[in-house]
Order: structure tokens, then sequence, then C-alpha cells
């Protein structure tokens, strides 16, 4: 089997179309999803919720992750690995607070950086790893 068998992109309107080279997600063959970081971007008008404190991007952040995995036949419940990226680590609490609403026990394994910079400047970037549906 050629490797573009054992993997198929998913790509919802759900969430925010990929602004680059890069995939909503990708379904590995019968096991794994992969998704792209996501940012707080509003698919159905496409804005930017720049202006928005963490906790609101974090909420929108994991909605859009929500769509692209409910695409992908699966869902949050089915996460087994995210990794957050924060602009801030003083804003951890705020995120954390609404991202433990998105999960239900037991929480996947979780990686949490502060970076430099975010893509749009945004405050929050969150990627995930889950289970095939």
């Amino acid at each position: 089997m050629s490797d573009a068998s054992q993997r198929s992109e998913v790509l919802t309107d759900k969430a925010p179309a990929p602004v680059g080279p890069y995939s909503q997600a990708i379904a590995a063959k019968g096991s794994l999803i992969f998704t792209a970081g996501q940012i707080a971007i509003d698919p159905a008008t496409g804005t930017l919720m720049q202006d928005a404190d963490v906790g609101a991007q974090t909420e929108q952040v994991l909605q859009n992750l929500q769509a692209v995995l409910g695409a992908a036949g699966t869902s949050l419940d089915r996460a087994i690995k995210t990794t957050v990226f924060l602009k801030d680590m003083n804003d951890f609490a705020a995120m954390n607070e609404v991202y433990s609403r998105f999960f239900s026990d037991p929480a996947p394994a979780r990686s949490c950086v502060e970076v430099a910079r975010l893509p749009k400047d945004v405050l929050v970037e969150i990627d995930v790893i889950a289970l095939a549906g």
C-alpha cells in the first residue's frame, strides 16, 4: 500500500479553512487523527477573535477542534494527547478552566508551552491527537 492510502485529509467548513500548506487534520487509516493547531477564528464569519481574552479564545479553539474531529468521525472524548501553546504562561489558569470543560476523565495527556508568538498574534493555539471513530 502506498503512503497516501494510509492517510486521508479531514476537511470541514465548521472550522476555519487552512491558511497555508497544511490540512485541518489527517486521519491515519484505522487508528489516529492528527489535527493542525487551531486558533480563535470563528468559522462562520472568518473573523479572528483578536481582542478576546484567553478564556474566550480557548473556547473558540476547542469548538473548532470539536468540529474538525467530528468531521473525522471522532470527538474530543477520544483525544489521547493535546499540545497547548500559550503566548503568556500567566494565562494558564484561565485557559485551563475552559479547557477542563471540554474533556472527560481520563483527560488526554497534555503538554503546555509558552511561545514568543502565535499566528495572527492570538493568545492560544491547541492541537489534538485522537483515536479514530
